[in-house]
Protein backbone atom coordinates (compact mmCIF):
# COMPACT_ATOMS: atom_id res chain seq x y z
CA UNK A 1 0.00 0.00 0.00
CA UNK A 2 1.41 3.57 -0.08
CA UNK A 3 1.40 4.52 3.07
CA UNK A 4 1.73 8.20 2.98
CA UNK A 5 2.14 10.39 0.00
CA UNK A 6 3.43 14.42 -0.09
CA UNK A 7 3.08 17.05 -3.11
CA UNK A 8 4.51 20.32 -3.52
CA UNK A 9 4.22 23.05 -5.73
CA UNK A 10 1.82 21.36 -8.58
CA UNK A 11 -0.30 23.89 -10.05
CA UNK A 12 -2.96 25.20 -7.72
CA UNK A 13 -1.54 23.14 -5.02
CA UNK A 14 1.04 24.68 -2.74
CA UNK A 15 1.27 22.01 -0.08
CA UNK A 16 -0.52 18.52 0.70
CA UNK A 17 0.19 16.16 2.76
CA UNK A 18 -1.73 12.50 2.75
CA UNK A 19 -1.12 9.63 5.38
CA UNK A 20 -3.06 6.70 4.24
CA UNK A 21 -4.48 3.95 4.89
CA UNK A 22 -6.02 0.60 3.27
CA UNK A 23 -8.86 -0.36 1.78
CA UNK A 24 -11.06 2.11 -0.14
CA UNK A 25 -9.98 5.57 -0.15
CA UNK A 26 -12.58 8.23 -1.53
CA UNK A 27 -11.69 11.71 -2.94
CA UNK A 28 -14.65 14.05 -3.56
CA UNK A 29 -15.17 17.84 -3.85
CA UNK A 30 -17.10 20.29 -6.00
CA UNK A 31 -16.02 20.37 -9.60
CA UNK A 32 -12.40 21.76 -10.75
CA UNK A 33 -11.18 21.53 -7.29
CA UNK A 34 -8.05 19.56 -8.09
CA UNK A 35 -9.00 15.68 -7.83
CA UNK A 36 -7.64 14.40 -10.95
CA UNK A 37 -4.81 16.31 -10.67
CA UNK A 38 -4.17 15.19 -7.44
CA UNK A 39 -4.69 11.33 -8.65
CA UNK A 40 -2.42 12.26 -11.63
CA UNK A 41 0.69 13.55 -8.73
CA UNK A 42 0.05 10.32 -6.75
CA UNK A 43 0.73 8.11 -10.18
CA UNK A 44 3.49 11.00 -10.98
CA UNK A 45 5.40 9.89 -7.72
CA UNK A 46 5.66 6.43 -8.51
CA UNK A 47 6.85 7.12 -12.56
CA UNK A 48 3.56 5.86 -13.96
CA UNK A 49 2.53 9.25 -15.08
CA UNK A 50 4.46 12.99 -15.44
CA UNK A 51 3.40 16.36 -13.96
CA UNK A 52 5.28 19.45 -12.73
CA UNK A 53 5.44 19.42 -9.13
CA UNK A 54 8.33 20.51 -7.58
CA UNK A 55 8.01 17.39 -5.21
CA UNK A 56 5.72 14.17 -5.21
CA UNK A 57 7.47 11.19 -3.03
CA UNK A 58 5.12 8.24 -2.07
CA UNK A 59 6.04 5.82 1.01
CA UNK A 60 5.24 2.26 0.37
CA UNK A 61 4.73 -0.90 2.11
CA UNK A 62 6.03 -3.37 -0.96
CA UNK A 63 8.84 -5.60 -0.77
CA UNK A 64 10.52 -4.48 -4.24
CA UNK A 65 11.46 -6.91 -6.76
CA UNK A 66 14.27 -4.07 -8.14
CA UNK A 67 17.80 -6.13 -7.64
CA UNK A 68 18.21 -5.40 -11.51
CA UNK A 69 18.16 -1.32 -10.47
CA UNK A 70 20.59 -2.04 -7.56
CA UNK A 71 17.76 -0.92 -4.93
CA UNK A 72 17.55 -2.87 -1.56
CA UNK A 73 14.60 -2.87 0.49
CA UNK A 74 13.76 -1.21 3.12
CA UNK A 75 10.78 -1.40 5.60
CA UNK A 76 9.46 1.40 4.08
CA UNK A 77 10.51 2.51 0.62
CA UNK A 78 10.07 5.65 -0.89
CA UNK A 79 9.61 6.88 -4.49
CA UNK A 80 10.53 10.22 -5.25
CA UNK A 81 9.87 12.79 -8.04
CA UNK A 82 11.66 16.62 -8.02
CA UNK A 83 11.22 18.70 -10.44
CA UNK A 84 13.68 22.25 -10.96
CA UNK A 85 15.27 22.29 -13.78
CA UNK A 86 14.63 18.97 -15.36
CA UNK A 87 12.89 16.07 -13.56
CA UNK A 88 15.06 13.94 -11.36
CA UNK A 89 13.77 10.43 -9.88
CA UNK A 90 14.70 8.86 -6.64
CA UNK A 91 13.72 5.32 -5.04
CA UNK A 92 15.27 5.43 -0.83
CA UNK A 93 17.29 8.31 -2.10
CA UNK A 94 18.96 6.14 -4.76
CA UNK A 95 18.88 8.29 -8.49
CA UNK A 96 17.21 6.30 -11.07
CA UNK A 97 15.84 6.74 -14.47
CA UNK A 98 12.58 7.24 -15.13
CA UNK A 99 11.77 4.24 -17.32
CA UNK A 100 13.04 2.12 -14.05
CA UNK A 101 11.45 4.27 -12.07
CA UNK A 102 7.86 3.18 -14.08
CA UNK A 103 9.02 -0.30 -14.57
CA UNK A 104 9.13 -1.05 -11.05
CA UNK A 105 5.86 0.89 -10.14
CA UNK A 106 3.89 -0.54 -12.89
CA UNK A 107 4.18 -3.95 -10.72
CA UNK A 108 2.02 -2.94 -8.23
CA UNK A 109 0.12 0.42 -9.57
CA UNK A 110 -2.83 0.31 -11.82
CA UNK A 111 -4.50 2.96 -13.25
CA UNK A 112 -8.05 1.79 -14.80
CA UNK A 113 -9.19 4.66 -17.03
CA UNK A 114 -11.46 4.28 -19.82
CA UNK A 115 -11.27 0.99 -22.00
CA UNK A 116 -8.05 -0.63 -21.04
CA UNK A 117 -8.49 -4.41 -22.16
CA UNK A 118 -5.53 -5.80 -20.04
CA UNK A 119 -7.95 -7.21 -17.60
CA UNK A 120 -9.42 -9.42 -20.78
CA UNK A 121 -6.59 -10.52 -22.05
CA UNK A 122 -6.80 -14.21 -22.86
CA UNK A 123 -3.56 -14.69 -20.15
CA UNK A 124 -5.23 -12.87 -17.44
CA UNK A 125 -8.45 -14.73 -18.05
CA UNK A 126 -7.39 -17.72 -18.25
CA UNK A 127 -5.07 -17.29 -15.24
CA UNK A 128 -8.35 -16.60 -13.43
CA UNK A 129 -9.98 -19.63 -14.56
CA UNK A 130 -6.95 -21.87 -14.01
CA UNK A 131 -6.94 -20.73 -10.79
CA UNK A 132 -10.98 -21.47 -9.77
CA UNK A 133 -9.82 -25.10 -10.83
CA UNK A 134 -6.22 -25.72 -9.13
CA UNK A 135 -8.89 -24.49 -6.04
CA UNK A 136 -11.73 -27.41 -6.82
CA UNK A 137 -9.28 -29.98 -8.29
CA UNK A 138 -5.71 -29.29 -7.25
CA UNK A 139 -3.69 -30.66 -10.89
CA UNK A 140 -3.79 -27.82 -13.26
CA UNK A 141 -0.87 -26.04 -11.91
CA UNK A 142 1.53 -29.26 -12.75
CA UNK A 143 0.12 -30.07 -15.93
CA UNK A 144 0.15 -26.43 -17.05
CA UNK A 145 3.74 -26.24 -15.98
CA UNK A 146 5.01 -29.71 -17.70
CA UNK A 147 2.88 -28.25 -20.46
CA UNK A 148 4.92 -25.08 -20.56
CA UNK A 149 7.91 -27.25 -20.31
CA UNK A 150 7.29 -29.30 -22.82
CA UNK A 151 6.33 -26.69 -25.19
CA UNK A 152 9.41 -24.71 -24.75
CA UNK A 153 11.31 -28.23 -25.68
CA UNK A 154 9.04 -28.94 -28.38
CA UNK A 155 9.45 -25.58 -29.98
CA UNK A 156 13.62 -25.27 -29.72
CA UNK A 157 13.75 -28.80 -31.60
CA UNK A 158 10.99 -28.28 -33.97
CA UNK A 159 13.55 -24.99 -34.76
CA UNK A 160 16.45 -27.02 -35.07
CA UNK A 161 15.17 -29.93 -37.72
CA UNK A 162 13.96 -26.44 -39.73
CA UNK A 163 17.40 -25.76 -39.65
CA UNK A 164 18.17 -28.88 -40.76
CA UNK A 165 16.12 -29.12 -43.66
CA UNK A 166 16.76 -25.71 -44.96
CA UNK A 167 20.30 -26.67 -45.31
CA UNK A 168 19.25 -29.87 -46.57
CA UNK A 169 18.19 -28.36 -49.59
CA UNK A 170 21.69 -27.06 -50.40
CA UNK A 171 23.66 -29.72 -49.15
CA UNK A 172 25.06 -30.98 -52.31
CA UNK A 173 26.24 -27.54 -53.04
CA UNK A 174 27.51 -27.36 -49.30
CA UNK A 175 29.45 -30.45 -49.58
CA UNK A 176 31.19 -29.66 -52.61
CA UNK A 177 32.18 -26.69 -51.42
CA UNK A 178 33.43 -28.09 -48.23
CA UNK A 179 35.33 -30.69 -50.13
CA UNK A 180 36.90 -28.47 -52.45
CA UNK A 181 37.86 -25.80 -49.58
CA UNK A 182 39.58 -29.05 -47.87
CA UNK A 183 41.38 -29.85 -51.40
CA UNK A 184 42.54 -27.04 -51.94
CA UNK A 185 44.74 -26.51 -48.71
CA UNK A 186 45.46 -30.27 -48.61
CA UNK A 187 46.82 -29.95 -52.40
CA UNK A 188 49.32 -27.57 -50.91
CA UNK A 189 49.92 -29.34 -47.92
CA UNK A 190 51.16 -26.60 -45.73
CA UNK A 191 52.99 -26.93 -42.68
CA UNK A 192 53.67 -24.89 -39.70
CA UNK A 193 56.58 -21.95 -39.58
CA UNK A 194 57.11 -23.87 -43.60
CA UNK A 195 57.31 -20.19 -44.75
CA UNK A 196 59.66 -18.85 -42.30
CA UNK A 197 62.12 -21.58 -43.38
CA UNK A 198 61.44 -21.14 -46.99
CA UNK A 199 62.43 -17.17 -47.06
CA UNK A 200 65.36 -18.04 -44.85
CA UNK A 201 66.43 -20.44 -47.48
CA UNK A 202 65.84 -17.90 -50.50
CA UNK A 203 67.90 -14.94 -48.71
CA UNK A 204 70.95 -17.85 -48.11
CA UNK A 205 70.74 -18.66 -51.83
CA UNK A 206 70.60 -15.36 -52.90
CA UNK A 207 73.88 -14.63 -51.15
CA UNK A 208 75.37 -18.40 -51.32
CA UNK A 209 78.45 -17.80 -53.98
CA UNK A 210 79.56 -14.29 -52.20
CA UNK A 211 79.59 -16.03 -48.75
CA UNK A 212 81.43 -19.00 -50.10
CA UNK A 213 84.03 -16.77 -51.55
CA UNK A 214 84.68 -14.82 -48.62
CA UNK A 215 85.00 -17.72 -46.41
CA UNK A 216 87.62 -19.26 -48.60
CA UNK A 217 89.52 -16.16 -48.50
CA UNK A 218 89.18 -15.92 -44.56
CA UNK A 219 90.24 -19.50 -44.49
CA UNK A 220 93.74 -18.40 -45.54
CA UNK A 221 94.28 -16.80 -41.71
CA UNK A 222 94.73 -20.96 -40.40
CA UNK A 223 97.27 -20.83 -42.29
CA UNK A 224 99.37 -18.30 -40.22
CA UNK A 225 97.88 -20.12 -37.30
CA UNK A 226 101.35 -21.61 -35.90
CA UNK A 227 103.15 -18.22 -35.97
CA UNK A 228 100.80 -17.04 -33.70
CA UNK A 229 101.19 -19.73 -31.39
CA UNK A 230 104.83 -19.16 -31.72
CA UNK A 231 104.95 -15.64 -30.91
CA UNK A 232 102.94 -16.01 -28.20
CA UNK A 233 104.98 -18.75 -26.63
CA UNK A 234 108.14 -16.26 -27.45
CA UNK A 235 106.53 -14.16 -25.04
CA UNK A 236 105.91 -16.41 -22.22
CA UNK A 237 101.73 -15.93 -22.73
CA UNK A 238 99.38 -18.86 -22.22
CA UNK A 239 98.28 -19.52 -26.07
CA UNK A 240 95.08 -20.96 -24.40
CA UNK A 241 92.87 -18.13 -25.67
CA UNK A 242 93.98 -18.09 -28.82
CA UNK A 243 93.62 -21.97 -29.60
CA UNK A 244 90.25 -21.30 -28.20
CA UNK A 245 89.18 -18.50 -30.09
CA UNK A 246 90.85 -19.87 -33.71
CA UNK A 247 88.78 -22.80 -33.00
CA UNK A 248 85.73 -21.08 -32.62
CA UNK A 249 86.11 -19.37 -35.61
CA UNK A 250 87.37 -22.67 -37.39
CA UNK A 251 83.84 -24.25 -36.41
CA UNK A 252 81.87 -21.10 -37.50
CA UNK A 253 83.13 -21.11 -41.25
CA UNK A 254 83.09 -25.06 -41.78
CA UNK A 255 79.18 -25.29 -40.69
CA UNK A 256 78.54 -22.01 -42.72
CA UNK A 257 80.70 -23.43 -45.99
CA UNK A 258 78.62 -26.83 -45.15
CA UNK A 259 75.03 -25.57 -45.04
CA UNK A 260 75.36 -23.39 -48.21
CA UNK A 261 76.87 -26.66 -49.86
CA UNK A 262 73.81 -28.28 -48.95
CA UNK A 263 72.30 -25.84 -50.80
CA UNK A 264 73.47 -26.91 -54.11
CA UNK A 265 71.26 -29.15 -54.70
CA UNK A 266 68.00 -26.90 -53.67
CA UNK A 267 66.12 -25.20 -56.88
CA UNK A 268 66.05 -21.89 -56.64
CA UNK A 269 62.71 -22.05 -58.86
CA UNK A 270 60.88 -24.61 -56.96
CA UNK A 271 61.37 -22.48 -53.53
CA UNK A 272 59.99 -19.67 -55.13
CA UNK A 273 57.04 -21.63 -56.46
CA UNK A 274 56.01 -22.90 -52.76
CA UNK A 275 56.49 -19.47 -51.25
CA UNK A 276 53.93 -17.97 -53.50
CA UNK A 277 51.99 -20.65 -52.92
CA UNK A 278 52.33 -20.34 -49.15
CA UNK A 279 51.86 -16.74 -50.03
CA UNK A 280 48.04 -17.40 -51.57
CA UNK A 281 47.04 -19.24 -48.33
CA UNK A 282 48.25 -15.96 -46.27
CA UNK A 283 46.51 -14.21 -48.31
CA UNK A 284 43.31 -15.40 -48.24
CA UNK A 285 42.98 -16.92 -44.29
CA UNK A 286 45.84 -14.56 -43.18
CA UNK A 287 48.17 -16.98 -41.81
CA UNK A 288 49.26 -20.61 -42.10
CA UNK A 289 47.76 -21.36 -38.74
CA UNK A 290 44.58 -19.91 -39.85
CA UNK A 291 44.41 -22.11 -42.76
CA UNK A 292 45.05 -25.46 -40.95
CA UNK A 293 42.64 -24.07 -38.61
CA UNK A 294 39.68 -23.21 -41.55
CA UNK A 295 40.55 -27.15 -42.79
CA UNK A 296 39.66 -28.83 -39.98
CA UNK A 297 36.36 -26.59 -39.55
CA UNK A 298 35.69 -27.75 -43.41
CA UNK A 299 36.41 -31.40 -42.45
CA UNK A 300 33.78 -31.09 -39.41
CA UNK A 301 31.31 -29.55 -41.49
CA UNK A 302 31.74 -32.17 -44.91
CA UNK A 303 30.69 -35.11 -41.57
CA UNK A 304 28.09 -33.10 -40.38
CA UNK A 305 26.68 -32.79 -43.72
CA UNK A 306 27.43 -36.64 -44.19
CA UNK A 307 25.77 -37.30 -41.31
CA UNK A 308 22.54 -34.78 -41.83
CA UNK A 309 20.29 -37.45 -42.25
CA UNK A 310 20.74 -39.75 -38.88
CA UNK A 311 20.69 -36.10 -37.36
CA UNK A 312 17.15 -35.07 -38.98
CA UNK A 313 15.37 -38.49 -38.90
CA UNK A 314 16.40 -38.05 -34.96
CA UNK A 315 14.85 -35.00 -34.74
CA UNK A 316 12.25 -35.81 -36.78
CA UNK A 317 11.19 -38.44 -34.22
CA UNK A 318 11.57 -35.94 -31.05
CA UNK A 319 9.62 -33.58 -33.01
CA UNK A 320 6.80 -35.98 -33.04
CA UNK A 321 7.01 -37.62 -29.93
CA UNK A 322 7.19 -34.14 -28.29
CA UNK A 323 4.04 -32.68 -30.06
CA UNK A 324 1.87 -35.63 -29.05
CA UNK A 325 2.91 -34.65 -25.34
CA UNK A 326 2.17 -31.27 -25.56
CA UNK A 327 -1.47 -32.02 -26.98
CA UNK A 328 -1.54 -34.68 -24.57
CA UNK A 329 -1.21 -32.29 -21.57
CA UNK A 330 -2.61 -29.23 -23.44
CA UNK A 331 -6.26 -31.61 -23.84
CA UNK A 332 -5.98 -32.36 -20.28
CA UNK A 333 -5.73 -28.53 -19.37
CA UNK A 334 -8.55 -27.99 -21.73
CA UNK A 335 -10.86 -30.56 -20.44
CA UNK A 336 -10.40 -29.10 -16.45
CA UNK A 337 -10.81 -25.72 -17.80
CA UNK A 338 -14.31 -27.05 -20.07
CA UNK A 339 -15.28 -28.52 -16.19
CA UNK A 340 -15.18 -25.15 -15.06
CA UNK A 341 -16.46 -22.58 -17.50
CA UNK A 342 -20.03 -23.50 -16.08
CA UNK A 343 -19.45 -22.11 -12.08
CA UNK A 344 -16.96 -19.38 -13.62
CA UNK A 345 -20.12 -18.10 -15.73
CA UNK A 346 -22.63 -18.50 -12.91
CA UNK A 347 -20.20 -16.55 -10.65
CA UNK A 348 -19.45 -13.61 -13.27
CA UNK A 349 -23.21 -13.24 -14.10
CA UNK A 350 -23.69 -13.09 -10.30
CA UNK A 351 -21.24 -10.48 -9.92
CA UNK A 352 -22.79 -8.67 -13.01
CA UNK A 353 -26.35 -8.87 -11.39
CA UNK A 354 -25.44 -6.97 -8.23
CA UNK A 355 -23.63 -4.62 -10.55
CA UNK A 356 -27.55 -4.06 -12.68
CA UNK A 357 -25.79 -5.54 -15.45
CA UNK A 358 -27.04 -7.79 -18.04
CA UNK A 359 -25.29 -11.73 -18.57
CA UNK A 360 -22.23 -12.14 -20.09
CA UNK A 361 -21.81 -15.67 -22.20
CA UNK A 362 -18.28 -17.26 -21.99
CA UNK A 363 -16.83 -20.23 -24.21
CA UNK A 364 -13.89 -21.87 -24.78
CA UNK A 365 -12.33 -21.27 -28.36
CA UNK A 366 -9.46 -23.64 -29.28
CA UNK A 367 -6.69 -21.94 -30.69
CA UNK A 368 -3.10 -22.60 -31.83
CA UNK A 369 -0.76 -24.01 -28.79
CA UNK A 370 0.40 -21.21 -26.89
CA UNK A 371 2.43 -20.55 -23.80
CA UNK A 372 -1.10 -21.02 -21.90
CA UNK A 373 -2.26 -23.91 -23.65
CA UNK A 374 -4.79 -24.33 -26.85
CA UNK A 375 -8.05 -22.24 -25.11
CA UNK A 376 -8.87 -18.85 -26.11
CA UNK A 377 -11.34 -16.98 -23.19
CA UNK A 378 -14.34 -15.30 -24.82
CA UNK A 379 -16.78 -12.82 -23.20
CA UNK A 380 -19.75 -11.48 -24.46
CA UNK A 381 -21.72 -9.10 -22.80
CA UNK A 382 -25.20 -9.96 -24.01
CA UNK A 383 -24.42 -11.54 -27.15
CA UNK A 384 -22.26 -7.99 -27.63
CA UNK A 385 -18.45 -7.74 -28.22
CA UNK A 386 -16.42 -5.86 -25.16
CA UNK A 387 -15.26 -3.07 -28.22
CA UNK A 388 -19.07 -2.18 -28.72
CA UNK A 389 -20.22 -2.05 -24.94
CA UNK A 390 -20.65 1.21 -23.52
CA UNK A 391 -18.18 2.54 -20.66
CA UNK A 392 -20.08 2.35 -18.18
CA UNK A 393 -21.15 -1.19 -18.77
CA UNK A 394 -17.49 -2.16 -19.89
CA UNK A 395 -16.05 -0.38 -16.59
CA UNK A 396 -18.59 -2.59 -14.31
CA UNK A 397 -17.77 -5.70 -16.12
CA UNK A 398 -14.25 -5.52 -15.40
CA UNK A 399 -14.72 -5.00 -12.00
CA UNK A 400 -16.60 -7.88 -12.03
CA UNK A 401 -13.63 -9.98 -13.37
CA UNK A 402 -11.24 -8.13 -10.61
CA UNK A 403 -13.64 -9.57 -8.20
CA UNK A 404 -13.29 -12.91 -9.52
CA UNK A 405 -9.91 -12.60 -9.46
CA UNK A 406 -9.34 -11.30 -6.00
CA UNK A 407 -11.39 -14.89 -4.75
CA UNK A 408 -8.02 -16.54 -4.76
CA UNK A 409 -5.59 -13.85 -4.15
CA UNK A 410 -2.95 -15.05 -0.94
CA UNK A 411 -1.50 -11.59 -1.05
CA UNK A 412 -1.78 -7.54 -1.24
CA UNK A 413 -2.88 -7.03 -5.11
CA UNK A 414 -1.35 -3.54 -5.04
CA UNK A 415 -2.88 -0.51 -5.59
CA UNK A 416 -6.16 0.70 -8.01
CA UNK A 417 -6.48 3.80 -9.25
CA UNK A 418 -9.83 5.00 -10.75
CA UNK A 419 -11.62 8.11 -11.60
CA UNK A 420 -15.25 8.51 -11.54
CA UNK A 421 -15.47 5.37 -12.60
CA UNK A 422 -19.47 5.57 -11.10
CA UNK A 423 -20.00 8.72 -13.39
CA UNK A 424 -23.21 8.47 -15.16
CA UNK A 425 -24.75 5.84 -13.00
CA UNK A 426 -27.74 5.42 -11.04
CA UNK A 427 -28.06 5.22 -7.30
CA UNK A 428 -28.69 1.59 -7.73
CA UNK A 429 -25.74 0.62 -9.98
CA UNK A 430 -23.26 3.35 -8.09
CA UNK A 431 -24.16 1.39 -4.91
CA UNK A 432 -23.28 -1.84 -6.50
CA UNK A 433 -20.07 -0.41 -7.67
CA UNK A 434 -19.49 0.91 -4.07
CA UNK A 435 -20.04 -2.63 -2.89
CA UNK A 436 -17.99 -4.49 -5.45
CA UNK A 437 -15.05 -1.92 -4.74
CA UNK A 438 -15.09 -2.86 -0.96
CA UNK A 439 -15.27 -5.97 -1.85
CA UNK A 440 -12.04 -5.88 -4.12
CA UNK A 441 -10.27 -3.78 -1.10
CA UNK A 442 -9.65 -6.64 0.88
CA UNK A 443 -6.71 -7.14 -1.63
CA UNK A 444 -5.91 -3.61 -3.03
CA UNK A 445 -5.79 -0.50 -1.81
CA UNK A 446 -8.04 1.60 -4.25
CA UNK A 447 -8.30 5.39 -4.57
CA UNK A 448 -11.27 6.69 -6.37
CA UNK A 449 -12.70 9.81 -7.23
CA UNK A 450 -16.63 10.20 -7.20
CA UNK A 451 -19.50 12.94 -7.04
CA UNK A 452 -22.11 10.57 -6.25
CA UNK A 453 -23.39 9.68 -2.87
CA UNK A 454 -23.40 6.13 -2.54
CA UNK A 455 -19.82 5.31 -3.57
CA UNK A 456 -18.52 7.99 -1.19
CA UNK A 457 -20.06 6.82 1.94
CA UNK A 458 -18.90 3.81 1.65
CA UNK A 459 -15.30 4.80 1.96
CA UNK A 460 -13.13 3.20 4.75
CA UNK A 461 -10.88 6.75 4.19
CA UNK A 462 -12.80 10.00 2.90
CA UNK A 463 -10.58 13.22 1.66
CA UNK A 464 -12.22 16.43 0.27
CA UNK A 465 -10.33 18.16 -2.11
CA UNK A 466 -11.59 21.82 -2.41
CA UNK A 467 -10.34 25.86 -3.75
CA UNK A 468 -9.45 27.66 -1.05
CA UNK A 469 -9.11 31.15 -3.02
CA UNK A 470 -6.95 29.98 -5.91
CA UNK A 471 -5.49 27.58 -3.83
CA UNK A 472 -6.22 23.94 -3.99
CA UNK A 473 -6.39 21.97 -0.45
CA UNK A 474 -7.09 18.64 0.76
CA UNK A 475 -8.53 17.19 4.21
CA UNK A 476 -9.26 14.02 5.69
CA UNK A 477 -12.94 14.14 6.78
CA UNK A 478 -14.68 12.22 9.68
CA UNK A 479 -17.64 11.91 11.10
CA UNK A 480 -19.21 15.34 10.64
CA UNK A 481 -17.30 15.94 7.77
CA UNK A 482 -18.22 12.89 5.97
CA UNK A 483 -21.96 13.91 6.47
CA UNK A 484 -21.43 17.30 4.90
CA UNK A 485 -19.56 16.38 1.85
CA UNK A 486 -21.97 13.47 1.14
CA UNK A 487 -25.38 15.89 1.65
CA UNK A 488 -23.27 18.64 -0.56
CA UNK A 489 -23.12 15.88 -2.86
CA UNK A 490 -26.80 15.19 -2.95
CA UNK A 491 -28.22 18.17 -2.55
CA UNK A 492 -25.84 21.32 -4.04
CA UNK A 493 -23.63 24.06 -2.05
CA UNK A 494 -27.10 24.83 -0.38
CA UNK A 495 -26.44 21.68 1.76
CA UNK A 496 -30.46 20.55 2.94
CA UNK A 497 -31.59 19.01 6.54
CA UNK A 498 -33.04 15.71 4.66
CA UNK A 499 -30.10 15.48 2.56
CA UNK A 500 -28.26 15.86 5.38
CA UNK A 501 -30.18 12.98 7.24
CA UNK A 502 -29.80 11.14 3.90
CA UNK A 503 -25.97 11.49 4.04
CA UNK A 504 -26.32 9.74 8.01
CA UNK A 505 -28.30 6.92 7.05
CA UNK A 506 -26.01 6.23 4.12
CA UNK A 507 -23.01 6.45 6.55
CA UNK A 508 -24.85 4.28 9.15
CA UNK A 509 -26.25 1.93 6.45
CA UNK A 510 -22.69 1.55 5.55
CA UNK A 511 -21.11 1.52 8.74
CA UNK A 512 -18.47 4.30 8.06
CA UNK A 513 -19.58 6.73 10.25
Amino acid sequence: MIERFYLKNFLSFKEVELNLNNGLIVFSGPSGSGKSILMNSILSSLGVSSCEASLCESSVTWQLDAEEIGIENDDINVFKHIKKEKSRYFINNQTVSKKSMKSLGSKYIRHLSLKDFSDFENENLLSILDARVQNNVGEIQKIKLNYQNSLSLYKEVKKELQVIEEEEKKIIELKEFAAFEIQKIEDINPTLLEDEELIKIKKELSKKEKVLENIESANVIFEYEYKVSSALESLDINTAFFDDAINELRAILDNAQDRFYALEDVDIEEVLNRIEELSGLKRRYGSIEEALKYKEKKKIELQKYENIEITKGDLALKVQELKKRVQTLADEMSKLRHSEIKPFTKDLNKYLKELYLRDAQVDLQEVEFEYFGKDKLNIKLNSTLLQKVSTGEFNRLRLAILVLKSEFMNQDGGVLMLDEIDANLSGEESMSVAKVLRELSKHFQIYVISHQPQLTSMGNQHFLVYKDGDESKVKELHTEGKIQEIARIISGENVSSEAKEFAKELLEVNKCV
